[in-house]
């Protein structure tokens, strides 16, 4: 969401990565959707995990060309079942069997876009799923690093890394035989620091810390015509600079509907400015959908960062105040061995006002409210609502969806019970309005008429003798079709 808006994703409507945190306000404004207003082709090919629904895919905000696949990750709900070989797909809305394996076919669809478009301006997006879980590659990338003594876990995420090089390189060949290498900006990043046990640069910490080993990445970018000599910063810069940036190579000039917190570091690549402005950046990631300050965060400067209550991705609820602060000098410890927080408390000071100025201004956006799928409308009908992945959870369990019911009608509305097949009832609550139909054993849906307007839908079933059917876990069990009859 920040990669895309340069806005942090707090002010996006994104908290976190499922159960109703990973949905990005329509009206947010994308670098596809900048681009494709100054007359570039746009094309995302991989992950997009900004919502599944109507108006948060990718087709909504700005890609004239999409060819990814659901949720977080392949074979994730509401992706099940689903593998990286031969994967099932969604290409422009239509869902396809694609053949071979996910990262060939993700670079395979890049280069036939840029193919399609080397006569005009392009913006082709890799977010790749690799080398997330599951771990799945085939051998032939995996045997040499078995035979280095390596753990298959190991292996296998060195194989998909592998696979990525070598696409990679072959995209960049393309470039070269399509001549257009010299006047394409190419970006290489990545989006955390190592899931599984492997090089880290010595870092603390991997993917869900806040610690350097988490959220310190490599970034690269290669533009001959712009940059013809080799160059290495050290300058702090992250994910939400990269829109700014972009913006500016293209010299954009029109409608930015929110403000943007990154900033563009042209000149800085350009070495046109004698010293950079040292600036703060933050960082704040876990589970839930109650945003508290200093959770898993942090802030940082060009030497120095402060640490909120590490180590607590996983917790949804934070023990009290005072919060667990640890200070860090980046320059002289940049593997965070030393804590100087007891040494530097007037810095410690500091730093946390910087950081409670900054939750204060990103909870003032939406108040950590996350964006609504829209019903009813002919870009998407049928609706399909993901439970795990997209309904809002309370105390662990699904309150509902919200949504925006933009044609008040009559609905088909289908529930995927599994197993449980009993008579019973299905019950429709829309913000305080509940009605029910009955279901026969084995049925699974009924019609129901739905106002227009805003709020929680909330759908479930309650069978003869069982009471409600409450259903937790990470499956697609409890998923809704809904189709505006």
């Amino acid at each position: 969401a920040a990669l895309m808006t340069g806005r942090y994703h707090y002010r996006t409507g994104v908290i976190h990565t499922s159960r109703g945190g990973a949905k990005m306000a329509g009206d947010e404004k994308t670098m596809a959707e900048y681009l494709k207003e100054v007359g570039y082709q746009t094309g995302i090919f991989g992950k997009w995990h900004l919502g599944d629904n109507h108006p948060m895919r990718p087709q909504d905000q700005g890609f004239t060309e999409t060819l990814v696949h659901k949720s977080g990750g392949i074979g994730q709900t509401p992706d099940k079942p689903n593998s990286y070989f031969e994967p099932l797909l969604w290409h422009n809305g239509r869902q396809i069997r694609a053949q071979g394996y996910c990262t060939d076919i993700f670079f395979d669809a890049a280069i036939e876009f840029i193919e399609a478009n080397a006569s005009r301006p392009f913006f082709a997006y890799l977010p790749l799923n690799a080398p997330h879980t599951p771990l799945e590659i085939a051998d032939r990338y995996v045997a040499n690093y078995r035979a280095m003594g390596l753990n298959d876990t190991t292996a296998k995420v060195y194989g998909m890394v592998e696979n990525i090089d070598d696409n990679f390189g072959r995209l960049l060949k393309r470039l070269d035989t399509l001549g257009l290498r010299e006047n394409t900006v190419v970006i290489f990043m990545t989006d955390n620091g190592a899931q599984h046990e492997r090089y880290n640069a010595g870092f603390r910490g991997r993917k869900s810390h806040v610690y350097e080993g988490g959220i310190r990445v490599p970034f690269f970018l290669q533009w001959p015509a712009e940059y013809p000599r080799p160059a290495k910063s050290d300058t702090v810069a992250a994910h939400i600079d990269l829109l700014p940036t972009i913006l500016d190579f293209v010299a954009y000039q029109g409608l930015v509907p929110h403000p943007i917190d990154g900033q563009s570091i042209r000149q800085m690549l350009h070495r046109r400015t004698s010293k950079w402005p040292d600036r703060r950046l933050a960082f704040q990631v876990h589970r839930g959908l109650r945003p508290q300050p200093f959770h898993n965060s942090a802030l940082v400067s060009r030497r120095y960062k402060l640490l909120g209550h590490p180590g607590t991705f996983g917790q949804e609820d934070l023990p009290g105040s005072p919060p667990k602060l640890e200070l860090y000098d980046l320059l002289a410890d940049p593997a965070e061995k030393h804590d100087l927080a007891a040494a530097r408390p007037e810095l410690v000071r500091q730093f946390a006002d910087e950081y409670r100025t900054w939750f204060a201004s990103v909870k003032a956006s939406r108040n950590f409210t996350p964006g609504r799928i829209h019903l009813g409308t002919p870009a998407e009908n049928p609706t399909r609502l993901c439970r795990y992945q997209d309904s809002t959870f309370v105390n662990g369990k699904p309150a509902g969806w919200p949504v925006k019911i933009a044609t008040a009608g009559r609905y088909r509305i289908s529930i995927d019970r599994g197993e449980s097949q009993g008579a019973g009832r299905l019950h429709v609550k829309f913000n305080d309005q509940t009605r029910s139909r009955p279901l026969l054993p084995a049925g699974n849906s009924a019609t129901f008429h739905l106002p227009a307007g805003e709020g929680t839908l909330e759908i479930w079933v309650e069978e003869d003798g069982q009471g409600r059917v409450t259903i937790t876990d990470n499956s697609t069990l409890g998923d809704v079709n809904l189709r505006l009859l």
